[in-house]
């Protein structure tokens, strides 16, 4: 039970890790649409492998036991350690001039309002859901990855909020504060709600 506890442990930090590498891709090209694009490999990566992501774990809390939320908060935790581990690795590489981007992309974030950054996180996990729900049932090969790709890639063009992508962009503009972390904590919530919603629409038209 122990050695199993670790390695989804070891699963979620890989999977904070898988997308901080994304969070340096984007940060690395200079347009928007193609890093948008390429960011996709991160969710490519934590389906291909099984690595455990926050935001598509918490689309099926309701498909599972009471204890399935605690294994969700250890998710969450594993990509926050996954995400500052890529991002302080960055800080001290060639790569650390990406702080500056980081820095310009985290002082948006902040100086946004707290209902605007809660909506916007809603808007991503929707799409995060979409994705992650398309690679585990779409029985054709090509729509598996095409949800991947198409629902990284929206959410990104349009600024949506990711609660693990956002834990690398404050640690790699070493932005970290009370303020941050309340942003943090909305964001999840926001994620929480926007990855449940179509489930629970579908469970409905199921009961009906």
């Amino acid at each position: 039970m122990a050695k199993r506890a670790l390695y989804s442990f070891l699963c979620s930090i890989l999977g904070g890790t898988a997308i901080g590498i994304s969070g340096v891709i984007y940060l690395t090209v200079e347009n928007t649409v193609l890093g948008a694009l390429f960011f996709s490999v991160g969710l490519f990566i934590v389906c291909t492998f099984n690595l455990n992501l926050f935001t598509g774990k918490i689309c099926y809390i309701f498909n599972n036991k009471p204890s399935y939320t605690g294994f969700c908060l250890s998710v969450w935790l594993g990509n926050l350690i996954g995400t500052w581990l890529v991002g302080s690795a960055v800080k001290i590489t060639r790569l650390s001039g990406l702080c500056e981007r980081a820095t310009a992309i985290i002082n948006i974030k902040l100086n946004d309002t707290v209902l605007s950054v809660f909506l916007l996180a809603i808007f991503c996990n929707i799409l995060i859901y979409i994705g992650v729900e398309g690679y585990k049932n779409n029985p054709h090969q090509i729509g598996k990855y095409l949800g991947i790709i198409f629902g990284i890639t929206v959410f990104i063009i349009a600024e949506f909020e990711h609660c693990v992508a956002d834990m690398f962009y404050f640690t790699i503009a070493g932005a970290w504060s009370g303020r941050a972390f309340l942003y943090l904590v909305v964001i999840t919530l926001g994620n929480s709600i926007g990855g449940v919603l179509i489930p629970l629409v579908n469970k409905l038209r199921v009961e009906i």
